[in-house]
């Protein structure tokens, strides 16, 4: 389990889980990709379970940006959210080859325009960056809270 202690915030998330989103990220090397992140959240909204992913279906990847798109994967979300236990958007996560995990300028107004969208819910956003070379994997993940980035440890 991870944690941001200053802010009394923990994050789960299964390791075949992280597997498949390296396996998927490697697939489109030297390009970033990566997805959307889906959870439920413990009653105290203090706890997210990292629980799945949606690939995007239209995107644009180079060597140091990816951008997604929403276009296709609404049926998915709406799917999800009427499981038991619910499920829901909770953040993003994409890859940065031959690169580390800390966030870049673009990735941080990411989080932010996702936060400031007028239809968006989600105010404590989930960003998962998975750096990776040809001997090395980190996994970077970060939260969004009160208008600053922390760093889960």
């Amino acid at each position: 389990m991870l944690k941001v202690e200053e802010i009394g915030l923990s994050l789960e998330i299964e390791d075949m889980l992280l597997n498949s989103l390296l396996v998927e990220g490697k697939k489109h090397y030297p390009n970033e990709f990566g997805g959307f992140l889906i959870g439920n959240y413990s009653n105290n909204n203090k706890h997210l379970k990292l629980t799945d992913s949606i690939l995007p279906t239209k995107y644009k990847s180079s060597r140091r940006n990816f951008e997604r798109t929403t276009e296709g994967i609404e049926e998915q979300l709406k799917k999800m959210y009427y499981e038991k236990p619910s499920k829901f958007y909770v953040g993003e996560w994409h890859t940065h080859p031959n690169n580390s995990t800390i966030p870049s300028s673009t990735d941080i107004s990411a989080i932010y325009t996702i936060v400031n969208m007028r239809d968006s819910c989600i105010k404590n956003p989930i960003l998962l960056i998975i750096g990776y070379t040809k001997s090395q994997v980190d996994f970077g993940f970060y939260v969004y809270f009160n208008n600053k980035l922390y760093r889960y440890e």
